[in-house]
This record gives C-alpha cells, sequence and structure tokens, in this order.
C-alpha cells in the first residue's frame, strides 16, 4: 500500500507534542505498531551526528526505538536495515551534495523503490527539495537537474523571505503547466496517494507556468 509521502520545510512539526495538525499521529498510524524501524539518511549535511540526535528523539516521540543513521558510504548492515526500515526520513543540507552522493551509493534507485513497498518518505527541507522533481545547481549559471520525481512538482523550502527565488526559477525553466510548491518555515505538506495536497500549520505558496 503506497503510503502519503510528508514534506517538511523544517523539522519543528516532528516535534509538535499537542499534535494539533495530525501530521505526527498520521507517520505513526502507517508504521507498524510495534518493532517499527526508523531510516536516516543524512548525505546532505554531511552525515552530522547531531541532526541524527534530533531525529532519534523525534522518533521516541513517537514510540520508535529502532532507529539507524545511514551513512553516505554504505555497509552491508546500513543496507539490509534501509531494505527493512518502515519509514526512511531524508534530511537537509546541501540538495546538490546529497543527490551526488544517491547516485554514488544506491540510494537514487533504491528509495522510490521502498516507496512502492509501503514505506513512509519524510522529507525535510532539502530532503523535501529532492522528493520533487528537480533542483538546481549552485554554478556561476545554474542549471535544473532531475530528482527522485515522487511528487508531481517542484518543492521549495524555507524560501519565503527570497520570494521563492529558486522555486521561481525552475518553474520558469519548464514547460508550461508545471507547479512548484512552496513550503515556508515551520510549515509542511502532505501529498496523498490520490493526488492531493493538504498544507500543514502554514499556507503552501503555489506557481504555475502558463
Amino acid at each position: 500500500m503506497i503510503t502519503p509521502l510528508y514534506l517538511l520545510a523544517d523539522s519543528q512539526l516532528l516535534f509538535s507534542r499537542a499534535d494539533d495538525n495530525g501530521l505526527t499521529s498520521g507517520i505513526r498510524a502507517n508504521l507498524p505498531s510495534s518493532d517499527a524501524k526508523a531510516a536516516y539518511i543524512g548525505a546532505s549535511n554531511g552525515d552530522r551526528a547531531e541532526f541524527y540526535g534530533l531525529f532519534v528523539a523525534a522518533m521516541e516521540l513517537m514510540g520508535v526505538s529502532s532507529c539507524r543513521m545511514v551513512p553516505s558510504q554504505l555497509t552491508d548492515e546500513d543496507r539490509v536495515f534501509l531494505e527493512e526500515a518502515d519509514l526512511i526520513l531524508l534530511a537537509g543540507g546541501d540538495v546538490e551534495h546529497g543527490w551526488k552522493v544517491f547516485e554514488q551509493n544506491g540510494l537514487k534507485d533504491l528509495i522510490p523503490r521502498k516507496r512502492y513497498d509501503g514505506s513512509v518518505l519524510v522529507g525535510i527541507s532539502a530532503g523535501a527539495v529532492q522528493l520533487g522533481l528537480g533542483a538546481l545547481t549552485d554554478a556561476p549559471q545554474p542549471k535544473k537537474f532531475d530528482q527522485f520525481g515522487l511528487v508531481p512538482f517542484y518543492v521549495g523550502a524555507h524560501e519565503e523571505n527570497d520570494e521563492w527565488w529558486h522555486l521561481r526559477a525552475l518553474v520558469n525553466l519548464s514547460q508550461s503547466g508545471v507547479r512548484g510548491v512552496g513550503i515556508p518555515l515551520g510549515g509542511g505538506a502532505i501529498y496523498w496517494p490520490d493526488g492531493s495536497l493538504e498544507a500543514i500549520r502554514r499556507p503552501l505558496t503555489e506557481l504555475l507556468k502558463e
């Protein structure tokens, strides 16, 4: 069964104890009632341990204790854990750097397969962008490069102070009919299996090329 995709601008929503938005309870409802496994992929931030610590704390609030940080250079044990993981979180950081790691270590192919195996995928900041159609390089002449494309639009995260510059550029470089969705700081979005999009806590910004 395909589960919803969770796109977050940052990690704030994972620590909503009152869960007034229903996000964490919704994520937990899509995991096994016991012995759920959660994998953290920190390739985009260089596998920084402090961010993995935040992930573990968020999982504890959901009652998930079996967690593992999957490093950029996978061991056989890491790959086995990923294959069995019920939840996979793509962390924030540098979108382009993370994507290059995915191309090198095989996660470029494994992540989409886990999506259709029924695993819950959560993208935070750069991770949310990677679940979308694409991103821009950091070169002097920015170019568009493809991402997982598990949601049918470009994703922008916490760029509201820059008036969604990168997201606007991506949409402008695309063919007509392509959308961009901006998620502001503190906000999130749920992409449901039926193709509907639900804003969490903050309104989303939608850009459409006509």
